[in-house]
C-alpha cells in the first residue's frame, strides 16, 4: 500500500495494511537535520520543499505537512546586509527593520527600535481583516500586507500566487505516493497572533462583540485560503488551533470563541471539497474538550499531548473519539523523543500502537512538534516500529 493510500485509509477511520507514521517537525529540526541551509528553508519555497521531502524520506513518513506559506521569489531585493554569527544570523532590511535568525529556531522580525509590532485592539476594524499569517517574512502587519508589499491586497486577490508554490513543488515531486497536507491558522489563533496573546485574551473579555466580528472576518479569509490549497490537490488540510487548549481558555470560552468559527471554517471547506479530510491541531491540555472539538465537524484531532505535557490518556481518547474522528499523535515529544534513548522510544511506541491501532483511524505521531535537537535516530525508528507492531 502506498503512503498516501495508507494515510487516507486511516483518515477515513479504517484499517490499512499498518498504522501510518507522520510527525510534525519543528522548523528548527529542519534547520539542523535536513541538509538545507536554514535561510533557504525559511525564505524560499524551493528550499522548504526540499527540506520537507528530505526528512520525509529519511524518516519514512507517510505524509508531509506544509506549514509555511510559499515565499516571494524576489525577497532578496529587500535585503540590506546579512550578519552571520556562531549561533544566529541577523538580516537587516532596506526599510530599517531586521530579523534575528537563530540556527535552531524560528526567526523573529523586529522594528528599527527593537520592538515587535502588534496593532492595538482599539485600532482594529473588523471589516479590514481577512487572514493573518504570523510567520510571513515580516510577521504581523495591519492592515495586512504580504512580505514587503506597501499596500494591502484586495480581497478578491488577497493571496499572492507564490503563496502556493511550496505546495505545488511538493505535490509535483512526491504527491504520487506521499500524503501532502496543507495548514491554515484557525480564526482564534490568528486573532491572538494579531494582537499578541495577552492582549487578545483581554480583548475577548473586554469586548466580546467586536472580538466575534473579527473572528467572523478571519473565518471568511481562512475558508478562502483552505479552498485554494485544496484546489492545488492537497490530501488534507490541518487547522492549526494551538491556543484553544486549557492553558489559554476554558471550555465555556471555547464554545463561544472557537467552536462556532472552526465549525463554519470546516463547513466552508466541505461545501467545495466534501471528501477532503480536515483535522485540528490543538496543543497542551485538551482532555476536557474533546467532545467540543468533535462538535466542530473535524475529521481528526492532532497532538493529544499525554501527561505531563497535556491531559490526554490514549485509552480514554480512543473511547471518546473512536468512530468519530481519527487520532494523530500522543507520543511525548519531550520525555520520550527528545530526552529518551532508543529503548525508551521502543517501549513507549509499542504500547501506543497496541492501544491506538485497533479498529483503524490511528496515525502514529509525536504529540506536538518534534523539537529541534531531538536525536534523528529516535525518529528514524518510528516507521520500523509501526511495521513491527502496527500491522493489521
Amino acid at each position: 500500500m502506498k503512503s498516501n493510500e495508507r494515510m487516507n485509509t486511516a483518515m477515513c477511520l479504517a484499517a490499512a495494511d499498518r498504522v501510518p507514521v507522520m510527525c510534525q517537525l519543528s522548523l528548527g529540526h529542519y534547520f539542523l537535520h535536513s541538509g538545507i541551509k536554514p535561510l533557504d528553508i525559511w525564505y524560499t519555497s524551493e528550499g522548504f520543499a526540499e527540506a520537507l521531502i528530505n526528512l520525509c524520506n529519511r524518516y519514512r513518513f507517510d505524509g508531509i505537512l506544509i506549514n509555511l506559506s510559499g515565499r516571494d521569489p524576489q525577497y532578496e531585493r529587500f535585503i540590506n546586509t546579512i550578519e552571520t554569527g556562531e549561533t544566529e544570523t541577523t538580516i537587516r532590511w532596506n526599510n530599517g527593520c531586521y530579523t534575528v535568525f537563530p540556527n535552531d529556531d524560528n526567526p523573529f522580525y523586529y522594528q528599527p527600535d527593537g520592538s515587535r509590532y502588534f496593532p492595538s485592539f482599539q485600532e482594529i476594524e473588523p471589516e479590514k481583516l481577512y487572514y493573518i499569517d504570523p510567520w510571513d517574512l515580516t510577521a504581523v502587519t495591519y492592515p495586512y500586507t504580504w512580505g514587503f508589499e506597501n499596500e494591502p491586497r484586495l480581497l478578491n486577490d488577497y493571496f499572492p500566487s507564490f503563496h502556493f508554490d511550496t505546495i505545488k513543488i511538493v505535490k509535483e515531486k512526491v504527491g504520487a505516493y506521499s500524503s501532502v497536507h496543507a495548514e491554515v491558522y484557525s480564526p482564534w489563533s490568528q486573532f491572538l497572533e494579531l494582537l499578541n496573546y495577552e492582549h487578545g485574551l483581554m480583548a475577548m473579555m473586554e469586548d466580546a462583540g467586536k472580538t466575534k466580528a473579527c473572528l467572523e472576518r478571519l473565518t471568511e479569509g481562512t475558508v478562502d485560503l483552505a479552498n485554494r490549497q485544496a484546489a492545488c490537490g492537497v490530501d488534507a488540510v490541518l487547522i492549526s488551533s494551538a491556543f484553544a487548549g486549557a492553558g489559554f481558555i476554558s471550555p465555556k470560552h471555547y464554545k463561544e470563541f472557537v467552536l462556532p468559527y472552526e465549525k463554519k471554517l470546516i463547513q466552508g471547506i466541505k461545501e467545495k471539497h466534501p471528501s477532503l479530510p480536515v483535522y485540528t491541531h490543538t496543543c497542551g491540555s485538551i482532555g476536557d474538550r474533546l467532545e467540543l472539538m468533535i462538535a466542530t465537524g473535524t475529521n481528526g484531532i492532532d497532538t493529544l499531548d499525554p501527561p505531563p505535557l497535556g491531559t490526554v490518556e490514549l485509552e480514554e481518547a480512543k473511547q471518546i473519539l473512536a468512530g468519530k474522528t481519527f487520532i494523530k499523535g500522543n507520543i511525548d515529544p519531550v520525555n520520550t523523543l527528545l530526552n529518551g534513548d532508543l529503548e525508551t522510544v521502543k517501549k513507549d511506541v509499542a504500547w501506543r500502537l497496541q492501544v491506538g491501532k485497533p479498529g483503524g483511524g490511528y496515525i502514529l505521531s509525536s504529540a506536538c512538534s518534534v523539537a529541534p535537537h531531538t536525536p534523528p535516530e529516535n525518529i528514524e525508528i518510528l516507521a520500523p516500529l509501526a511495521e513491527e507492531y502496527g500491522k493489521y
